[in-house]
């Protein structure tokens, strides 16, 4: 049996140090909070629609139940209120 230098030793340890440090820093990064909302608005056409006639729904269910995006509400026409 051949003994492994001591530079091939340390690389091998610090392939194995950078390993594991990659995968806490990536454990780490999964449980922060989403940069945005759910309940923001994700235009300002959104947020003018909502203060002006309300929300539009963002999704209906389709005949079987499947929830789907509601296109027909949100693309239809405003009535004028005015």
């Amino acid at each position: 049996m051949t003994r492994m230098s001591s530079a091939s030793a340390r690389r091998i340890m610090l392939t194995f140090l950078t390993t594991g440090l990659a995968a806490v820093s990536l454990t780490a990064t999964g449980c922060t909070k989403p940069l945005f909302p759910e309940s923001a608005p994700r235009t300002q056409f959104e947020k003018f629609d909502s203060m002006r006639t309300g929300a539009a729904p963002k999704d209906e269910p389709d005949v079987f139940g499947t929830p789907q995006p509601a296109l027909r509400a949100r693309l239809a026409p405003k009535s004028a209120e005015s």
